[in-house]
């Protein structure tokens, strides 16, 4: 479990975080990734900002009832100590529109004592791709 890696941080355990992130995401449950997060953890997502494990799940649900066939990758960019930099590239299928689209992205994370993370900022831009472009199927 995610939480069972705490800080301080060395090249193996963020990686591994980072893959456990990845893993949770792709399953596009939002239960299974908000317990990764404090029960007070505070989002930064695009323009959004909240706090708290009941906050993430709705935010979770809303976007993948939005964005079908959600596809993610991450990688480690850097760490330290608590805090972990990832860069992301993720496709999905808009639910309105059956349009596909790819977002890039950073996203930085700081974790508590516990390994649970606490704080998560991340910036992000989508674009429109064809279907033949997908990466991730």
């Amino acid at each position: 479990m995610s939480k069972d890696i705490r800080p301080p941080f060395t090249k193996e355990s963020a990686l591994a975080k980072v893959q456990f992130a990845e893993d949770a995401w792709n399953s596009r449950n939002p239960e299974r990734v908000s317990l990764g997060y404090s029960v007070d953890s505070n989002w930064h997502n695009r323009t959004e900002f909240f706090t708290g494990r009941e906050a993430i799940k709705t935010f979770l649900t809303n976007k993948w009832a939005r964005e079908l066939d959600y596809k993610l990758k991450k990688e480690l960019w850097c760490y330290t100590d608590n805090r972990i930099a990832v860069r992301f590239e993720y496709e999905y299928r808009d639910a309105n529109t059956g349009q596909w689209m790819r977002c890039h992205g950073n996203e930085y994370w700081e974790f508590a004592e516990d390994g649970l993370m606490k704080r998560r900022d991340m910036t992000g831009n989508d674009f429109p791709i064809k279907e033949a472009d997908r990466k991730f199927k």
